[in-house]
């Protein structure tokens, strides 16, 4: 049963404050953002009815007062800054200070209903940190590639052969550090495992699936590819039907999922027979290899509810 909420408290964070309005009252606070002032805010927040908490995504500096508000069972809703601008502009709110986004976010609250759900527990924090390191170094390791082939000096060259080789060692750091965190998570081991055993899963993919989408295996189908940004958007009025397209989700996923739905378009049988049938349907291959990507969702997604692994005769049946 849907809860229902009487009173929507929006927090805007920064790093040393916390700007906090509270609908219907239109109470305003500021709190300390440190632990007395976490501390504060949870026992201020207790005291509303029914309160749903709304805060912006802002790079982390949200989760420890929201992991302590969630802690004390009070729904907290973390939003997307994008869907938040939007919003403003969509009511004409074109200033922008922290007394006013606390204002905008209580009524975000109040009139989208956000979904509430638990903020990252430690260990996921520390995986999802760590996954995300990782793919800075490989961002860097890639660039100082593209700078190696295009160095004439020597004195260049050398200097990007040590930059590169610092780069790949820390990477293989990172690696041992993710397979530690992705062990302490529970049933850690098992899910990873789950995963590498689908053709195209490589480690990269399996880290990134597990500490950025750790809905995976726990909501169903429909719901894990939006929150992929993988699902259609229908872009119809009247009698024109638009042509589907996706957006929003979690770019860093749908990233992984990319690259691994490319490997999987030439060496899973599953993946590969749908992405062939599509091609051969007249789809384009950018559509096509789209597809691909929200099939071998799909799939992971099933594989970890029920806990199996790879099977292609199972995978094959999997409705997209």
């Amino acid at each position: 049963m849907t809860q229902e909420f009487k009173t929507f408290v929006g927090i805007d964070v920064s790093e040393d404050w916390l700007e906090v309005c509270v609908l219907p009252q239109a109470t305003r606070r500021r709190f300390a953002q440190d632990a007395p002032g976490w501390q504060e805010l949870c026992r201020m927040v207790a005291e509303q009815p029914a309160p749903l908490v709304v805060m912006e995504a802002t790079g982390g500096l949200e989760r420890p007062a929201a992991r302590l508000l969630s802690a004390a069972k009070i729904a907290v809703a973390v939003v997307n800054p994008r869907h938040l601008r939007q919003f403003a502009k969509g009511l004409g709110w074109l200033a922008k200070t922290d007394r006013l986004d606390g204002a905008l976010l209580a009524r975000y609250g109040a009139l989208a209903r956000p979904a509430a759900r638990p903020p990252l527990s430690v260990a996921q924090a520390r995986l999802q940190a760590l996954v995300l390191r990782r793919r800075q170094l490989a961002q860097a390791v890639n660039a100082e590639g593209n700078r190696l082939r295009r160095a004439a000096e020597p004195v260049i060259r050398d200097s990007v052969t040590a930059h590169l080789a610092w780069l790949k060692a820390e990477l293989a750091v990172l690696d041992g550090q993710i397979a530690v965190a992705l062990e302490a998570q529970p049933d850690g081991a098992e899910r990873a495992a789950i995963l590498a055993s689908v053709p195209g899963v490589g480690p990269v993919a399996t880290s990134s699936l597990l500490a950025l989408l750790p809905e995976l295996g726990r909501r169903d189908g429909k719901a894990i590819a939006a929150l992929a940004g993988v699902a259609p958007i229908a872009q119809d009025s009247g009698k024109r039907r638009g042509q589907r397209c996706i957006q929003g989700g979690r770019a860093v996923v749908r990233g992984a999922l990319y690259m691994a739905a490319l490997v999987a378009s030439r060496h899973n049988p599953v993946i590969r027979a749908f992405y062939q049938r599509l091609l051969a349907d007249g789809k384009a291959k950018k559509l096509a290899l789209t597809a691909a990507m929200r099939k071998l969702l799909v799939i992971l997604n099933a594989m970890l509810r029920d806990r199996t692994s790879w099977n292609p005769n199972h995978a094959a049946a999997t409705n997209l």
